[in-house]
């Protein structure tokens, strides 16, 4: 039987327990008001807690284990600053960069508008990527192409999801923002088998524990604000676990 929680705790903390994939979307810090909090702290307090949160997620991981992060493109060259010194200490480590487009992104008409976000992947040596799980249909299969593999193709580092906009079916109307399902499905069946362990920080909506539900994984969700674990316990018919 396939085991979730939901736990009411601040991050980073230590875990017993090693996972199979981290999936990690930390708050964007460009002002969003939160239920319990706004999301706006100074640049250097900003980039303490990132350092924390990347170090503390691959603390996490099995020795085969896979670290997914999602964040902001305006803090790209932090990351990649913070990456570099990680890798410094953990040589074993290995790091792929990839995005996420979206339609219906942020438009000015000033500028360009903001229409990806950075997606990087930290490997531990054994990892593995399962890509006959997440291949999808090829160009050449959707225009009846003989010469297409039938199995569908292994997709590139450009993951093309639309933005869960208010009119989604996935749309939760208590939390400011959500990543796509079909994006964290992909991202967790890339590195995990069935019955493997996820640990999803940052819950927000329990989008990675709905994936993991329908996908047959196990999960572990932390999320620091009460309310947003009670709405999420309330939609799995869980009990919030307190540190």
């Amino acid at each position: 039987m396939t085991q979730h929680f939901i736990k009411h705790a601040e991050w980073p903390r230590k875990h017993s327990n090693k996972f199979d994939c981290v999936f990690m979307d930390p708050p964007d810090n460009i002002g969003l008001q939160y239920k319990d909090s706004t999301d706006n702290i100074s640049a250097h307090k900003y980039g303490i807690r990132m350092f924390n949160w990347l170090s503390a997620g691959i603390d996490s991981l099995s020795d085969t284990g896979t670290m997914w992060v999602s964040f902001n493109s305006q803090y790209t060259l932090l990351v990649a600053r913070m990456s570099d010194s990680i890798l410094q200490s953990q040589k074993n480590l290995t790091i792929k960069t990839m995005v996420q487009t979206f339609t219906f992104g942020q438009h000015s008409q000033y500028d360009f508008g903001n229409n990806h976000r950075p997606l990087w992947r930290f490997q531990k040596p054994d990892a593995k990527v399962y890509t006959d799980q997440i291949r999808c249909e090829s160009v050449r299969q959707k225009q009846g192409d003989k010469r297409a593999d039938p199995h569908g193709r292994v997709p590139s580092d450009v993951f093309d999801f639309p933005r869960v906009v208010g009119n989604s079916r996935q749309r939760r109307s208590w939390h400011p923002t959500q990543l796509g399902e079909g994006l964290v499905e992909r991202c967790i069946k890339s590195c995990t088998l069935k019955d493997d362990w996820v640990l999803d920080v940052f819950s927000g909506t329990g989008t990675a524990l709905r994936v993991c539900k329908s996908i047959g994984r196990n999960s572990v969700s932390v999320e620091s604000s009460l309310y947003y674990c009670t709405m999420i316990a309330a939609e799995h018919d869980l009990e919030v676990l307190n540190p």
